[in-house]
């Protein structure tokens, strides 16, 4: 006799945890169809409940009765009768021609299409491509192929499976393979509180936003031109922060589209409707193009006055030293140019430079470990642990989260500046080294956006509190929580640590032709602004 508790239907027990939870959470995001199925699911027999989560986790929505083998379900056609009497799945749906050829293999197409096809050896994608211009109209299966004697199951509640999935996860990013990871210990994740005000969606119109904005993008990812997008995007609004971060990231992807396709004043209307990080920078370098020269200036310098990041101030920068330039004024003053503290090296070629480098600066009393974005952003989240994960609105609103939601919006530090100055506070009062130490301790191999646990074992975590003063961790600290974006990126790649003499230094390294890419340059100067050790190991190859 089948029981739920049986190993083997770990997927179908994790499947029904995730209805009861939408049930007990999102109920009223849900309509009559969707609080019918959640009700009914479980009181179908045990087999048809277990081949439909089977369906739901595959791929497509079409299946081939005689490739469907499941132990633990046994007789699929007997699994099957309950869910086609209910209607979750169908008998003979028309396939369009590419629907089938993902079914065939390349000697079946052969066969059933013989007449059709060239003499010669052909690949899979040449008979389709050869087909597929000679059979435009959908068929059932039977139609297609009356010789193969063949059953064709198709997954009829695909779009209402992808609605729970969006309630329960906040996007369609992840699956229902979530459960499987976590229920096989491959991944762990930390336990926040749920309320009803966590969750992703407050409004059943949050639900139909989100997929009227996917619908839009896959529109576009599919050729549908700008303006026929727009049109079916409409006079879209939002009061949700998360879907209207969607939608402003959406018209940037538009108005870039414009930019490349030289539709340049459509660019420039449609980068002045989007609040999209990155917008003002496109629009300068669209006004530089179509000769606006002097407006274009002005826009940089807004932005210079008031950028949202240092990247946006940076190009910024450039933008107004060109313009001032052409435009025959004065240049504005300059920052003052970073003085590189250099090591030039020739060493044997290697697979990899930073690793080479690593090992000829190594000392017996001195590692060398090459950390690039770890380290640093390892520490911070170690250090800022709880503020990171607290239990907020919006932030957590199902068990599989590897951290907040809103961790790249521009409020995320805002919404917590009191649990973050609390944390940054132990750097100041001594406390934060064993704070620390706890976190490593309790939460090692927990997901986390921020620690790398593979590259921060207790030895180099304690080197590192040894060596980093707590200074430079709080400076660094509050870098990162100014744009984590952009800031989590660009540290320089190795460190040595002095564990017996508490210090240490950073190092950039450039293999042979490579060169500081700007988020890099940021650091770098950052870190020689607070007075941070750091060189530039520039490399050529010996041989």
């Amino acid at each position: 006799m089948l029981s739920l508790d049986a190993p083997e239907l770990y997927y179908l027990a994790n499947f029904r945890k995730a209805l009861a939870w939408l049930d007990t959470h999102h109920r009223e995001l849900m309509d009559d169809t969707e609080r019918a199925f959640v009700a009914d699911f479980p009181q179908l027999p045990l087999p048809s409940q277990a081949l439909l989560v089977r369906l739901v986790m595959r791929k497509g929505i079409h299946f081939r009765a005689s490739k469907l083998r499941y132990a633990e379900i046994g007789d699929i056609p007997t699994a099957a009768e309950p869910l086609l009497e209910l209607g979750l799945l169908i008998d003979c749906a028309a396939l369009s021609f590419d629907e089938l050829g993902a079914l065939l293999l390349k000697d079946e197409l052969a066969a059933h299409f013989a007449a059709d096809l060239p003499r010669g050896t052909l690949k899979k994608s040449e008979v389709l491509d050869h087909l597929r211009e000679l059979h435009t109209e959908p068929r059932s299966l039977a139609d297609w192929c009356p010789n193969m004697e063949e059953r064709l199951l198709s997954l009829a509640i695909g779009p209402l499976c992808d609605r729970l999935r969006l309630m329960f996860f906040g996007n369609l990013a992840q699956d229902w393979s979530e459960f499987v990871l976590a229920d096989l210990g491959i991944f762990r994740y930390e336990q926040v509180p749920i309320t009803p005000g966590s969750r992703g969606f407050r409004h059943r119109q949050d639900v139909d936003d989100y997929l009227h904005l996917r619908a839009c993008r896959e529109a576009f990812e599919v050729g549908m031109p700008v303006t026929e997008v727009l049109q079916h995007l409409g006079d879209f609004s939002s009061d949700s922060p998360h879907i209207g971060e969607r939608h402003q990231r959406l018209l940037l992807q538009l108005a870039q589209h414009l930019e490349r396709a030289g539709e340049l004043d459509s660019a420039l209307a449609l980068y002045r409707d989007t609040r999209a990080v990155g917008s003002r920078q496109r629009q300068i370098r669209v006004l530089e193009r179509l000769g606006q020269d002097a407006e274009a200036l002005t826009l940089a310098e807004q932005v210079i006055a008031a950028p949202h990041n240092a990247e946006e101030a940076q190009l910024a920068e450039r933008a107004r030293t060109r313009l001032r330039k052409r435009l025959r004024l004065p240049p504005a003053a300059k920052a003052a140019k970073l003085n590189e503290d250099r090591i030039d090296l020739r060493l044997p070629r290697a697979a990899s430079v930073e690793l080479a480098v690593a090992m000829h600066l190594a000392e017996p009393d001195a590692p060398v470990h090459y950390v690039e974005n770890t380290l640093i952003c390892g520490l911070f989240g170690l250090l800022c642990w709880e503020a990171i994960f607290a239990p907020l609105p919006g932030a957590f609103f199902h068990p599989f989260h590897t951290g907040p939601v809103d961790l790249h919006r521009a409020d995320f530090h805002a919404r917590r500046a009191p649990l973050f100055a609390a944390c940054l506070a132990r750097l100041e009062d001594g406390s934060y080294i064993e704070a620390i130490r706890r976190t490593h301790a309790e939460k090692f191999g927990i997901q986390s956006p921020f620690v790398f646990w593979e590259l921060l074992d207790t030895e180099r975590l304690e080197q590192a509190l040894t060596c980093l003063p707590p200074a430079h961790l709080g400076a660094w600290f509050r870098r990162l929580l100014a744009d984590i974006r952009e800031n989590r990126a660009g540290m320089p790649d190795l460190i040595q640590f002095w564990p017996a003499e508490g210090r240490y230094r950073m190092i950039e390294v450039k293999g042979p032709g490579d060169r500081l890419q700007d988020n890099q340059k940021r650091w770098l100067a950052f870190c020689a602004e607070h007075g941070m050790p750091v060189s530039v190991c520039y490399v050529e190859w010996s041989d």
